[in-house]
């Protein structure tokens, strides 16, 4: 495998959960600029590869291009608390996990990427001390001012020690949508072992591969996540790192999310029926064989025809399109599927932090959803698909004006 050049980015030759150098590329995607690089004005953007690598000895699927993760967090636009979607999602957790494991009031909750303290505000409200830790300088300042204390840092071993040598052992830490983040992921669990008190519990969430390959759902694939997680290389990595996953829970966040719940090992908690059901579900799909990948590229390139041919047909026909959401997975989308500047006009998004940005790389212009209105385009692209019936709810009038809403995946619909 040759190496990536670029001083933003670099090519491991070795598997992440299990050091293997067994891999084989199954996925090649267009190559993108980081999939959150939106900038004020038009610049020329590095695109890196969005290649996928099997590992022949764990069956874990990944990405070996690492993109300086500075340069992905330092200025992270995302934040989980405009879609209110994900406030329920955040509450629904803190509550489940308040629920199953019953902690006592004053016990400390650790959020690893926590944004700008959606989840940890639950379980402050709870009765339970919060911190956050998330690289992101504004997002963390930002929710130290809301009340949410957050450590402006990467998540460490040495910063998970100096952690509880200041505020104490944590009842639960979590991660979501963060432990397929890190290149270092021996890293991660052995902070979280130093960070967890003996009955501790580790929850994270991550996009579940069986939801990705099942539902084509591509553009969930960015230079963000390096892991593309199944339960099965889970359990082992976690196993080997000194850790036992007690349960793996399918959630319905990005379009399929893997929750999964783990203790240090010889932890008090029996593992749940759960882990070895996924396990043997995802065994009945074929993730653990390399050639399933051959049929996610040709699902992937079905739907690309499809969409292309719609929307070439649409402005073939004289229509205005714009796209509705800038989430991360619509850089993906674009760049794969040719969703340039000569087909989409512009982008609403919701999100004031993106709003009077250029997107990544295309530099199509993202604005606030009065331009629906003030607009009027013909048809708009969902691009946070994930979100597509709350959207087309709340712009209800935009369809009965006589709008199109055109959802890309999992399969491209048309709603008039």
């Amino acid at each position: 495998m040759a190496a990536s050049v670029s001083i933003n980015c670099r090519r491991r030759d070795n598997c992440r959960l299990c050091a293997s150098r067994r891999l084989e590329l199954v996925l090649s995607l267009t190559p993108t600029p980081p999939a959150n690089a939106f900038v004020r004005d038009a610049q020329d953007q590095e695109a890196f590869p969005l290649d996928l690598f099997f590992c022949l000895d764990c069956r874990h699927l990944q990405l070996l291009d690492i993109v300086d993760p500075v340069f992905l967090f330092k200025n992270y636009v995302y934040v989980s608390g405009t879609s209110p979607v994900f406030v329920k999602h955040f509450q629904e957790y803190a509550d489940d996990l308040v629920r199953r494991f019953e902690p006592a009031t004053g016990d400390l909750i650790v959020d690893v990427g926590s944004n700008d303290g959606t989840l940890l505000g639950f379980f402050k409200k709870s009765g339970l001390r919060v911190l956050g830790v998330d690289p992101a300088k504004d997002t963390a300042r930002r929710a130290s001012e809301a009340g949410i204390e957050t450590i402006q840092e990467f998540f460490t071993p040495a910063l998970a020690k100096s952690i509880r040598d200041k505020y104490g052992a944590a009842f639960a830490l979590t991660a979501n949508n963060v432990f397929a983040h890190a290149d270092d992921l021996e890293g991660m669990v052995a902070g979280v072992r130093e960070l967890i008190s003996p009955d501790g519990i580790f929850a994270f969430e991550v996009s579940y591969l069986l939801d990705v390959y099942t539902k084509t759902l591509f553009d969930t694939i960015y230079h963000e996540h390096l892991a593309y997680h199944s339960v099965k290389p889970l359990r082992s990595f976690l196993q080997a790192n000194g850790m036992q996953m007690i349960e793996a829970l399918r959630v319905d966040s990005h379009g399929g999310s893997l929750r999964c719940l783990a203790q240090c090992a010889g932890g008090p908690r029996r593992a749940g029926s759960s882990v070895e059901e996924l396990i043997r579900l995802e065994e009945s799909l074929g993730l653990d064989r390399p050639e399933t990948f051959a049929r996610f590229t040709a699902d992937i390139e079905k739907r690309k025809t499809e969409l292309s041919a719609l929307l070439s047909d649409f402005k073939g026909k004289g229509m205005r399109i714009a796209g509705f959401g800038a989430p991360a997975k619509a850089t993906t989308l674009m760049y794969h599927f040719g969703l340039g500047p000569a087909l989409i006009d512009f982008i609403v998004d919701d999100s004031p932090w993106k709003q009077g940005l250029l997107s990544p790389g295309l530099h199509i212009p993202i604005l606030s959803s009065s331009a629906i209105y003030e607009r009027r385009p013909d048809c708009l692209v969902i691009m946070a698909w994930n979100f597509a019936d709350s959207i087309r709810a709340k712009h209800k009038a935009y369809a009965e004006s006589g709008g199109r809403f055109i959802v890309p995946l999992p399969n491209p619909v048309v709603y008039d």
